[in-house]
């Protein structure tokens, strides 16, 4: 399975994900670990011996960039393990069995059984949510809590969310110059866009992996509605954390909320990169939910 496009597309990918890494502002233990269907590679940081959190990332993009404005603020209180998903941008390397048989539980109780971990919380951002609350799903007794940011309630088809994504993402993605990418930016997230714009680092890494990544190596990650009895069976154990900008809210999430009646928190004025334009914010609840007993 080709990740990226061209051989210098992965060195740039990488080496400014290194320098992001280095910008969290807390000590990484990169890690990594043998599944049945490929190498995972796992940012791990935070207080040892704390409680265990899996973080996912979104598609297209990285731990590297998606915690980056969280690491520091999140180290103290927990051990985390932020997951370059296996077909993703980042380090993670599949193998032979990376194929359509693949499936994300069987993949995240390898992962989990190779870090030693019994039982979890999990959050996520974006698809790295709906990978959240699928284990949950799956495997209620490895995980303990979710948190599902810039993410809805897993009910439709997956061509309805390609669509969707479709619509959001292009001609911009397509076609990303510089200018491109400043605007696919600025409409995906709220008033604070500049946390992307305005952050050069940022920026460069996220240009490339527009220009670099081959979004085809996601296509095993089967994406699934729920049905109605199980998304009531991860009711009492997921929060929702939503940006009113956010464009998949608008095009379809937010209908999905007010059926369900999930347990969910929205912010004005903010968009899908939720994590990133209000990051003191959603610190402050993600502690606070996973110190929860």
């Amino acid at each position: 399975m080709k990740i990226y496009r061209t051989s210098k597309a992965e060195k740039n990918i990488l080496r400014t994900y290194d320098r992001l890494l280095e910008a969290w502002g807390t000590e990484v233990l990169p890690t990594k670990v043998s599944t049945r269907y490929g190498v995972t590679h796992v940012n791990v940081f935070g207080k040892a011996g704390a409680a265990p959190i899996i973080l996912f990332h979104g598609v297209g993009d990285d731990s590297a960039l998606m915690w980056i404005y969280n690491a520091a603020a999140l180290a103290p209180h927990f051990r985390l393990y932020a997951v370059d998903t296996l077909g993703g941008p980042g380090k993670s390397v599949p193998n032979e069995n990376y194929t359509k048989e693949f499936d994300d539980a069987d993949w995240i109780d390898d992962l989990m059984d190779g870090l030693g971990l019994e039982q979890v919380d999990m959050a996520g951002v974006s698809h790295g949510g709906y990978l959240a609350q699928y284990y949950a799903l799956h495997r209620p007794k490895r995980v303990r809590k979710v948190a599902s940011m810039a993410s809805s309630v897993p009910e439709g088809a997956a061509g309805n969310t390609m669509k969707m994504m479709l619509r959001i993402f292009m001609p911009e993605a397509l076609f990303p110059t510089k200018r491109n990418v400043v605007k696919l930016l600025t409409k995906l997230t709220g008033k604070n866009s500049a946390a992307f714009t305005d952050h050069p680092l940022l920026l460069e890494h996220f240009t490339y992996l527009l220009r670099g990544y081959n979004n085809m190596a996601m296509r095993y990650h089967k994406v699934s509605g729920f049905t109605d009895e199980q998304i009531d069976s991860i009711r009492g154990k997921t929060l929702y954390l939503v940006g009113e900008a956010d464009p998949f809210y608008i095009l379809g999430g937010n209908e999905a909320f007010r059926k369900y009646k999930m347990n969910k928190h929205l912010f004005e004025d903010t968009g899908h990169g939720i994590n990133h334009e209000i990051s003191e914010e959603i610190n402050r609840i993600l502690i606070d939910y996973f110190a929860e007993a």
